[in-house]
């Protein structure tokens, strides 16, 4: 037996991908991210056929490919491949897929803190097709939890009668998802962690998302899914979740979350997905269609874990704020002899109004501080953060966040304090702040005379921060 007849032998049932790979050798130089990409193969795995194939390489600025005298050699290393129809689907839509792929060039870059990796755009048209053919989208509401790989707006291209909804941490994504789809498709603000927003609870027939690939993140995720359903057991809530096959306990603890959580597993479609990067798990992931049970509208109120990414300061590993700086943003809150108290991160309910709260946001992926200001009421906030937030990252972000909060807090931002890795933010309410600005969670059609109708149904506190101009006193 050669090395690579064992390469192939370790890897079981699960052997296919790697005779892909050789396929791939075969007919030309790739590149080694190409041949993750293509084939779906982990990068280890990869790896490992290329040290068994070395002495029949030929490496060159193109890539690595197995040289011609060699290549009969493993003629005999190939299986037969079957069509998948939802392949012709996306090849018949050329100028749609080029399209979709022009909008993912210029969608903002990905957030490793978010654990951002980018779909391929024969992926999103994939799903755009399957959903289509699965589902009725005229009349089946769709909800997107995170949408930064734009499954919406390919959904709106195959059906644009569908209505579509997108909620995400990321600002930029909104703005991008509005500008593009010339606002067909609503979008909503909200950190699942902190909870769904009430404008979008109840309403979808359909959930998509792209979690985070942790147990941690994909119960979430799915909690919240489950929220957003109009009729949990009529619904259907879709998880892309991809994990490497060479460490199967971690697809086997998120199945247990998913199941504990009260889903049933109506299909899992193998490699569905494809991703340009991700290589740890062969930039691939499956797509979990899930039907809820009556036990999961039961536990799909729970309360999120913030660390649930894969990297970053909101990363399952993260260590915690060290108790020093959190002693120091409580003293510089407590200036004067206010009465102190320490709240947690989150904007979802609007809670007692405070004399002196201090909050660690330290772990602030970006908008956690603007959300703070504007769904806390206190007379004074002293509040965490990175010391390079995007908020103070230079004088024009300084001057926007202390605009758009100007009617109801004077800030004072302390820059490398208590340490140079963090800043501390201290807002002190204005003696006649704006009576919107304190009612963060009343209903826009409730608290603005003429709201946008799009944004009647929404809280201050979940509209799109590139919408705010439109709400708050000039």
């Amino acid at each position: 037996m050669t090395a690579l007849d064992d390469v192939l032998a370790a890897h079981g049932a699960a052997v296919r991908p790697l005779y892909q790979v050789l396929g791939l050798l075969r007919t030309g130089p790739h590149e080694l991210a190409d041949l993750v990409r293509l084939t779906g193969a982990p990068r280890r795995s990869v790896e490992d056929v290329l040290a068994a194939l070395e002495a029949d390489l030929e490496r060159s600025a193109a890539g690595v490919r197995i040289t011609p005298r060699a290549c009969p050699a493993y003629r005999t290393y190939a299986l037969p491949e079957l069509p998948d129809p939802l392949d012709a689907a996306v090849a018949a839509r050329p100028e749609l897929l080029a399209a979709l792929a022009e909008r993912i060039a210029a969608v903002p870059p990905p957030l490793a803190a978010l654990d951002h990796v980018q779909a391929t755009p024969e992926t999103i048209l994939r799903r755009a097709l399957w959903l289509d053919s699965r589902y009725d989208l005229r009349r089946t509401p769709v909800l997107f939890l995170g949408d930064h790989d734009l499954t919406s707006l390919a959904v709106h291209a195959v059906c644009p009668q569908a209505q579509l909804s997108v909620v995400d941490l990321d600002e930029r994504v909104l703005s991008y998802l509005d500008a593009t789809s010339e606002r067909a498709i609503r979008t909503v603000h909200t950190d699942l962690r902190v909870g769904l927003p009430p404008s979008v609870t109840g309403t979808a027939d359909l959930v998509f998302s792209d979690p985070p690939y942790t147990p941690e993140g994909m119960g979430l995720f799915a909690a919240r899914a489950v929220q957003a359903l109009r009729e949990p057991t009529l619904g259907r809530i879709l998880l892309a979740y991809g994990y490497s096959p060479r460490h199967p306990a971690l697809g086997a603890q998120v199945q247990r979350s998913l199941a504990t959580l009260g889903l049933t597993f109506e299909a899992i479609l193998p490699d569905f997905n494809r991703y340009t990067g991700a290589q740890a798990i062969g930039g691939a992931a499956d797509l979990y269609v899930c039907q809820p049970t009556a036990k999961a509208k039961k536990a799909g109120g729970r309360k999120g874990n913030s660390t649930i990414y894969t990297r970053g300061p909101q990363s399952v590993e993260a260590p915690g704020t060290k108790p020093a700086l959190l002693a120091a943003v409580r003293e510089i809150a407590a200036e004067g002899g206010l009465a102190l108290e320490t709240r947690p991160v989150g904007w979802a309910s609007s809670g007692p109004e405070g004399d002196a709260v201090a909050m660690d946001l330290s772990g602030d992926p970006g908008p956690w501080l603007l959300r703070t200001l504007l769904g806390t009421n206190a007379r004074r906030l002293a509040l965490l953060v990175p010391n390079n937030h995007p908020d103070l990252g230079d004088a024009q972000a300084q001057a926007a966040l202390t605009g758009l909060v100007s009617a109801k807090y004077r800030l004072r931002l302390l820059r490398s304090t208590p340490d140079n890795r963090h800043a501390v933010v201290v807002a002190d309410l204005v003696e006649h702040p704006s009576d919107l600005l304190t009612r963060g969670h009343a209903r826009l059609a409730n608290a603005v005379l003429d709201a946008p109708p799009d944004l009647a149904d929404l809280r201050l506190v979940d509209v799109p921060r590139h919408r705010l101009a439109e709400l708050l006193p000039g």
